[in-house]
């Protein structure tokens, strides 16, 4: 998707080039006008299912930006306060009760589990949400290491994003001990 925009930039600004200067031999009628076309981004969404006997619902929603990186954005509710971990996991399969279908960590890099910038880590590392007394979380969260297009090989599309019961330590392999499945969405 980044080529093709890329693609499209170069062409537009050719055409713009080129197009600035009329052809003297061409008449008024004849000339034309070049317009930018739209460009549509890629979305994705992930309904968040309650697991392990939880009460948790939300919704996680994924963007393509213009300069090629993925934007997450994650609200939830019905979490226990405190600090969660997300992780993208490497099926898109939610229906185990205790969201166990959804395998390990996405890590198609083959790196240890860790936090996010630092070192290695899972490209399905995605950090800690801090859930308020009210059991509501947000999260926002981008990166230019995501694809949303489905046949490439670092693309999130039909992975499991899963919110733990307790909180990543970004050490313990190869899950940070985060406890249980708390909530499941597949990327679609």
């Amino acid at each position: 998707m980044k080529t093709q925009f890329q693609l499209l930039v170069v062409l537009v600004a050719a055409a713009f080039v080129f197009g600035c200067e009329p052809d003297p031999k061409k008449t008024k009628e004849e000339t034309t006008v070049v317009t930018e076309e739209t460009v549509e981004l890629a979305t994705a969404t992930a309904d968040l299912d309650a697991k392990s006997g939880s009460k948790v619902d939300g919704t996680i929603n994924f963007k393509e930006m213009a300069d090629g990186q993925v934007m997450l954005t994650l609200t939830a509710t019905g979490l226990t306060p405190g600090v969660h971990a997300v992780h993208i996991h490497e099926n898109g399969d939610c229906s185990a009760d205790d969201g166990s279908s959804a395998g390990g960590h996405w890590n198609p890099t083959g790196e240890d589990h860790g936090k996010w910038g630092h070192d290695e880590h899972h490209l399905g590392d995605i950090g800690n949400l801090d859930v308020g007394d009210d059991g509501t979380a947000n999260l926002t969260f981008t990166t230019d290491r995501w694809s949303l297009n489905a046949t490439d090989s670092n693309s999130i599309i039909n992975k499991a994003v899963i919110i733990h019961a307790g909180e990543d330590d970004f050490t313990s392999q190869p899950t940070g001990n985060a406890g249980g499945r708390e909530a499941c969405g597949v990327i679609q």
